[in-house]
């Protein structure tokens, strides 16, 4: 199936989780526990439906709604009703109305004698600020669930609130194997589409590597052909998938959400982003920003040197939001009216500058991924440095620790040009830059997309270089 390209590895670490419940089959507590944590439309439903089935198992998959504790506790009793738990009538026609009590027809229901699994998806619905349902979950697993062979996942996409269920002092503390699930990484996207590793990168910059959207990706297709066929659809994955993710994180009249298109848009000082926000004042902005960034949908990033700085720059962390805040958000009034093509003109015009940008976090990790190679040491660190000003903007820093490094490891410049090479002019630049920051004479390095025209450097890196940071 499409959607698991590039999954192997998570429904292995699932099977082996629940061959650990089997062996303890007629043991003390043979339960586990594992929390699964992701963001929206990564598959996360999907990936434990899967497992679920691939299993053999018994299984009761629930969705919490979040539309109120009773309700809630009504779709229970629904979703136990389709389930293969053998006892899962217990639950239907118990009716229970509270999440103690719902705990413990659910214990009842779970076999004894052979493993079976039960998965509660968008646990965040159902957590509370006083920590109610946590203290309840605690209650029955701590009393009647651990002591059955089962294999509870929880799932949820509210990092933070899925963070926070296994942080110290919660009463959930250390009861689950913590599990994130990302987005398919390039070369997932790539070997899913038939790419080859320049347009793989630029695919999992459109996709973000959500598989609903790679999924509308005809195999072989050019970018161009895929964006020309989505733009032509107002209904498809890559048009709404956004909006449908931002309308489940922050209601309508969110401040969050004008902070968050304005950071979208382009702007990344702090200045700058309150401009873009309609003048908001510091003190709203600055809670907006750490809403932001506490749910992950920010990065609040400092230069990396071998000095302090106070000059933070903001970013979307996904890629393919970022890619649908500046480019596809603003013109969706006019895709709906069926004028797609011209946004996709619009696009193709400010493609290769938004690209320029866009790429150079996803190939910083690629870099760090694969160190060392080529010549170049490991870095515990790799960032990127710039001034106020942008008089010295360097695009890699290699040190041994961030944002105020002991050592600086090497430094390098990203060229992601179609048909222009890195060459003798960008060499002397990374020169100056070098030099702004550091008297040592720390290794040079670039990353490509069109290969190296100059000699000089310590390493260089293009495309393919960099997909074999994901091994598949």
């Amino acid at each position: 199936m499409v959607d698991f390209v590039g999954r192997r590895q998570e429904l292995a670490t699932l099977e082996r989780e629940l061959q650990k419940v089997a062996l303890g089959v007629g043991g003390e507590r043979p339960g586990r526990c594992v929390m699964l944590r992701g963001r929206r439309r990564v598959g996360k439903s999907r990936l434990v439906e899967r497992f679920a089935e691939r299993s053999g198992a018994p299984f009761l998959f629930y969705a919490a709604t979040g539309a109120s504790p009773k309700a809630d506790l009504t779709r229970l009793a629904q979703d136990a009703r389709s389930s293969t738990l053998p006892s899962a009538g217990l639950v239907a026609a118990a009716r229970p109305e509270s999440w103690d009590a719902a705990f413990d027809v659910l214990a009842a229901a779970l076999p004894a004698d052979r493993v079976s699994v039960v998965v509660i998806d968008e646990v965040p619905y159902l957590m509370d600020p006083e920590g109610a349902f946590e203290g309840m979950l605690q209650r029955a697993w701590d009393r009647v669930l651990e002591t059955k062979p089962v294999l509870l996942v929880l799932i949820g996409s509210d990092l933070s609130m899925m963070e926070a269920l296994n942080s110290y002092g919660r009463p959930f503390h250390q009861r689950g194997r913590e599990m994130i699930l990302g987005p398919l990484n390039p070369a997932e996207v790539g070997e899913m589409l038939g790419l080859d590793p320049a347009e793989a990168f630029d695919a999992a910059l459109v996709t973000g590597g959500l598989p609903l959207i790679c999924a509308e990706w005809p195999r072989d297709a050019g970018l161009w052909d895929f964006l020309g066929e989505a733009l032509s659809d107002p209904v498809s994955a890559l048009l709404v998938s956004a909006e449908r993710s931002l309308a489940a994180e922050f209601p309508p009249q969110a401040q969050a959400r004008t902070v968050l298109a304005a950071i979208g848009s382009g702007e990344r000082t702090f200045t700058n982003i309150a401009r873009a926000a309609g003048g908001i004042g510091s003190t709203p902005l600055q809670r907006a920003l750490d809403l932001l960034t506490d749910k992950r949908i920010v990065a609040a990033e400092l230069p990396v040197s071998t000095g302090p700085s106070k000059d933070r720059r903001y970013r979307v962390t996904d890629p393919y939001l970022r890619f649908w805040l500046h480019l596809l958000g603003p013109s969706m009034e006019e895709i709906e009216r069926g004028r797609g093509d011209l946004t996709l003109a619009r696009i193709r015009e400010s493609w290769t500058s938004w690209r320029g940008r866009a790429v150079e976090p996803l190939l910083r990790e690629a870099l760090a991924r694969i160190l060392p190679t080529g010549g170049l040491p490991a870095a515990p660190a790799v960032g990127g440095y710039w001034t106020r000003t942008n008089d010295v903007e360097v695009d890699i820093i290699g040190a041994d620790r961030a944002p105020i490094a002991r050592t600086l490891l090497f430094v390098g410049s990203i060229k992601w040009l179609e048909r222009s090479p890195f060459d003798r002019h960008d060499l002397a630049v990374l020169h100056r830059h070098r030099a702004a920051l550091t008297d040592e004479p720390v290794p040079i390095m670039a990353i490509s997309r069109s290969g190296v025209d100059c000699t000089g450097l310590d390493a260089a890196y293009g495309p393919g270089d960099l997909l074999a940071a994901w091994p598949l």
